[in-house]
């Protein structure tokens, strides 16, 4: 019933924005009465942009779906295809992360009435993965790793070509997507559909979750084999809400299975964290900053209204995605020539990560939406719970927006409250109007747009594109999802025992030194500092000439690493090649190395 209010809430703000903007009176009395606390808009270049771009990218979704779309000639019914462009890039395939992605965003909209004419399409979903799970590929068969394939021809044939392969949240993500499809029609007197139809393919995806999780995955980029935040964020969620739907469902065998991973997953979750400077390192491994949209992303995926600001599952709110988002952001401000001469506390253009290149390595639309969704989840719950708190790790995100802030509780009735609540609107806004300002006349979102003139670039009409729109617009509206079960999760003090999320590494090095010199130790890692010589390791050397540390490091994940010297800031780094190791699966390593 809350749900419905709420969308009957913003409905109602809908209804005044449209057709009262100009009466103050209207915005005073509906916050008198609690409604639409943060609805109403500040900025009229980005209501101007939503009205306008909405209905071009929700028919820029449908245009990319299968069989009848007006893009998508070739494609089974159901199947999206991810791009129209057949060449530099071609994307005319179905990636299973994509689709569950855009199908999430419509299934959504199916659920809570925003369009009941997408039924026919969910459905012809539902039957094109399933058909896909069945497809022997180069993954393995659906019982021998398949499920772990990234994409497929749009003709629901297996893609033989090399590729980044396994990419684990695409199970993750599509079995997301149809439980919030099964819990719909089990509210509509439809249980038995769920429990013979969908429940054997949901099954399939959350076994393969399950029991997969802790093995090594392609990022969501398809460039790095390591562990992903991202992943290991979304693997999360399913778990939890396949638990949740089998135990209504009665199929309780698989109940303790569920549960029992998903606390490992959200114990290794908390091991990406990176104190200093304080966000997620994104993968584990690939030799890069660790800084990368992948976080922003997991925070908008796992965003669970009831939670508030659950650091534990980094919901959007929490001190560590804030402090994430700034520091995310604040990687592209020197990047981009579109960034040139904008303020430090104002909105930028986002790319994937700082050390991109892929087709020249420029902002994404979808990752400049993102970064204004998790603005707006963000306040989303600060309205419902009336108040925000500032920490000592969230400090220099708000210190952004009020100098003279100081971490503690700010209750909605209080003016910093209304300052800090009132710049994060108009940043988020900020990276809509960046968008738009680079969204051509014709609305078409394709997947990115220069670093140098902001002129849209790569594969066009990208369907990610469009939904991350959709969802985006959403956020600002103040509309949500349903609860998946985030709040009052605690990370077990002994799941790591139960299955190696790390393991522990002795790093010995036989280096002499000289009065002054030490050894330190950085690696492609965030647990090794990313390569950051300023976070590298300082080793002991109480067993002189031999310098030694001990480091919990990801399991089964190719690991390099080099020892330097640190004299009075001075860095001497050995000789190359980098060293370079696999971590195992559990148990103890030393490493005995001799400085080159």
């Amino acid at each position: 019933m809350a749900l419905y209010i709420q969308y009957w809430q913003n409905g109602v703000c809908s209804f005044l924005q449209t057709n009262f903007p100009q009466v103050v009176m209207w915005r005073t009395l509906v916050s008198a009465l609690g409604l639409c606390a943060s609805a109403f808009a500040q900025s009229s270049t980005v209501d101007s942009y939503i009205s306008t771009e909405s209905p071009i990218a929700k028919a820029g979704v449908l245009a990319n779906i299968g069989a009848n779309g007006a893009k998508s000639a070739g494609a089974y019914p159901g199947v999206v295809v991810a791009s129209p462009s057949s060449t530099d890039p071609d994307y005319l395939y179905t990636w299973v992360r994509d689709s569950s992605l855009v199908f999430q965003t419509l299934i959504d909209q199916y659920a809570f009435g925003q369009d009941t004419t997408l039924r026919s399409h969910i459905d012809n979903f539902i039957s094109a993965e399933a058909n896909m799970q069945q497809v022997t590929n180069p993954s393995g068969t659906v019982s021998t790793g398949g499920l772990g394939e990234p994409k497929f021809n749009i003709d629901e044939t297996a893609f033989t070509g090399a590729w980044g392969r396994p990419q684990r949240d695409g199970p993750a993500l599509r079995s997301t997507a149809m439980i919030t499809y099964a819990n719909w029609l089990i509210s509509n007197n439809n249980e038995s559909y769920v429990t013979d139809y969908l429940w054997p393919i949901i099954k399939l995806d959350l076994d393969y979750v399950m029991n997969t999780w802790n093995e090594t995955t392609f990022d969501l980029w398809e460039e790095v084999e390591s562990s992903s935040f991202f992943t290991s964020a979304v693997q999360h969620r399913a778990l939890r809400q396949g638990s949740t739907l089998a135990t209504m469902i009665g199929q309780t065998s698989v109940v303790s299975g569920y549960n029992t991973q998903a606390n490992n997953i959200l114990c290794f979750l908390q091991s990406y964290w990176n104190p200093s400077p304080g966000f997620m390192t994104a993968n584990t491994g690939g030799g890069r900053s660790g800084r990368d949209a992948n976080t922003v992303l997991a925070s908008i995926h796992v965003f669970d209204v009831e939670a508030g600001c659950d650091g534990v599952t980094f919901q959007p709110c929490s001190d560590v995605a804030l402090s994430n988002l700034k520091v995310y952001v604040d990687s592209f401000r020197e990047i981009y020539n579109i960034n040139t001469g904008i303020p430090a506390h104002e909105a930028v253009a986002t790319g994937r990560y700082p050390e991109d290149v892929y087709q020249g390595g420029n902002p994404w639309y979808l990752t400049t939406f993102a970064v204004a969704e998790q603005l707006y989840d963000a306040l989303i719950v600060w309205s419902n719970e009336g108040s925000l708190t500032v920490t000592d790790v969230s400090f220099p995100f708000f210190q952004q927006f009020d100098s003279s802030i100081m971490p503690g509780t700010y209750s909605c009735s209080t003016p910093t409250y209304s300052t800090l609540t009132t710049a994060i609107k108009k940043f988020a806004d900020g990276f809509v109007s960046t968008a738009a300002k680079y969204t051509p006349s014709g609305g078409g979102l394709a997947e990115q747009y220069s670093r140098s003139n902001g002129t849209p670039t790569s594969a066009v009409d990208l369907t990610w594109s469009y939904a991350s729109a959709l969802t985006m617009f959403n956020a600002r509206a103040g509309l949500t999802s349903a609860s998946w079960g985030a709040a009052g999760l605690m990370v077990s003090p002994t799941c790591s025992t139960s299955k190696a999320a790390t393991v522990p590494v002795v790093f010995n090095v036989n280096a002499t030194t000289v009065l002054g010199q030490n050894i330190y130790l950085t690696g492609s890692v965030g647990a090794l500092s990313d390569w950051n010589t300023a976070d590298a390791i300082l080793m002991s050397s109480a067993d002189y000439p031999v310098w030694s540390t001990a480091v919990d490091l990801p399991a089964n994940t190719q690991i390099q690493y080099k020892y330097i010297i640190i004299d009075s800031g001075d860095v001497t780094w050995e000789s190359d090649p980098n060293n370079e190791f696999t971590t195992p699966r559990s148990g103890i390593t030393t490493l005995n190395d001799v400085w080159r």
